[in-house]
């Protein structure tokens, strides 16, 4: 029995709806996307309120007209900037004459781990777990009849601002649509884009927005460290702006269409002004201005990364994703020299939907998907326990 599934995601400069067709966990078809374009939000706080509501209205009119339907219920994704990660690590002792970790200890273990987040303000909207332990053995997330005196967890919660939660429920209420849940568009991003193997291994991903920079950390089944960076691939379209005095939708254009280190396939970038001249800028020219801010935006993801207390081997990946960076040809190569190991580019897991721009929303339909569907089949494994125990 298919199920229309519809989800709003908020960028720093676009705000992209999505509505699919849902048929079970293994079957999602994208029957409408819609985007608009708005002044986004810094510092978790609206750049221009009066655009907020035209902007959702568009995007989800737009995605209704491509799937032909009419969506009144909405999943809504909680941006970076409006969400707070916190880690928790606990401890349960294993009882019995033949102590071995029960689906009983795991529920103990993550009540005493929900006790020390009470006091914190904002509304939760996810919890998983990054590892287990039981006694001194390796890390897993499989730990159901190990054999031991004690399991050890760390556990990752999102926990949400009250006033996005307050500020979008109203929003949607006064275009006529309803927000039945509400998800972190980080966690759905990562848990989507990042195979288990490299979230073992701890993976870094690191979205490049238009307004800001999210830098995570993502082990096991969650994100273990977060971090919005107030600088983005705006900024680096307004430097061109300023510096080659030419309007911000040209200055958008050329850094879009830079390529890094290519003088010679590159030569000039030439624009077309509305009263039908063209201008020409030297790559050299262009270079002197794009590159310092993108330096700028490497050296601070890397210091982020450095001051995180996270632990990388040598086989822990970066991803890039995002409009700042992720779409300029040599950008991962540039960040990834700035960073001193590998920076790949995100899977593709929607065929039409390629481009940086839509991951986060496809993860957080995902995200959404995948908690839908656990919460009405019944899942076998120690992961489908979970996905009941946690649900979003």
């Amino acid at each position: 029995m298919k199920s229309t599934v519809a989800i709003i995601d908020f960028g720093t400069s676009k705000v992209v709806a999505l509505v699919a067709e849902v048929s079970g966990r293994q079957r999602c078809d994208i029957v409408g996307a819609g985007i608009a374009a708005y002044d986004g939000f810094a510092d978790a706080r609206w750049n221009a309120p009066d655009q907020v509501n035209d902007a959702i209205s568009d995007a989800i009119r737009s995605a209704e007209e491509q799937a032909r339907t009419a969506v009144r219920e909405i999943y809504v994704g909680v941006p970076g900037q409006f969400s707070r990660i916190y880690t928790v690590e606990a401890k349960q002792s294993l009882q019995g004459a033949d102590p071995h970790v029960t689906a009983r200890d795991i529920e103990a273990l993550f009540a005493t781990a929900d006790n020390e987040m009470r006091q914190v303000q904002g509304m939760p909207i996810h919890r998983s777990p990054a590892w287990f332990v039981v006694d001194d053995g390796k890390k897993t997330l499989e730990p159901i009849n190990q054999h031991g005196n004690e399991v050890r967890a760390m556990v990752s919660y999102v926990i949400a601002d009250q006033f996005f939660i307050d500020e979008i429920s109203e929003r949607l209420r006064a275009i006529d649509r309803r927000a039945v849940g509400f998800f972190s568009a980080p966690m759905g991003e990562a848990m989507l884009f990042l195979s288990r193997e490299d979230r073992d291994r701890t993976a870094l991903l690191i979205d490049i927005g238009y307004l800001s920079t999210e830098v995570m950390a993502v082990e096991g089944d969650t994100i273990i460290f977060h971090r919005v960076l107030p600088l983005g691939g705006g900024h680096i379209a307004a430097d061109l702006a300023y510096g080659l005095d030419i309007p911000l939708d040209q200055a958008e254009q050329i850094k879009r269409a830079y390529v890094f280190g290519a003088p010679s396939s590159q030569p000039t970038f030439d624009l077309t002004g509305t009263d039908g001249a063209t201008r020409s800028f030297a790559y050299q020219k262009v270079s002197d201005i794009f590159e310092p801010r993108a330096d700028e935006i490497a050296e601070r993801i890397q210091k982020c990364i450095e001051g995180s207390g996270v632990r990388l081997g040598n086989w822990s990946y970066a991803y890039l994703t995002g409009g700042g960076l992720g779409m300029n040809r040599g950008g991962r190569e540039f960040l990834g020299e700035k960073l001193g190991r590998p920076v790949r580019e995100l899977p593709r897991r929607a065929v039409k939907l390629s481009s940086p721009i839509y991951a986060s929303a496809l993860g957080l339909l995902d995200l959404v998907i995948e908690t839908k569907t656990s919460a009405t089949a019944a899942q076998g494994g120690l992961r489908g326990f979970f996905r009941g125990l946690f649900g979003g």
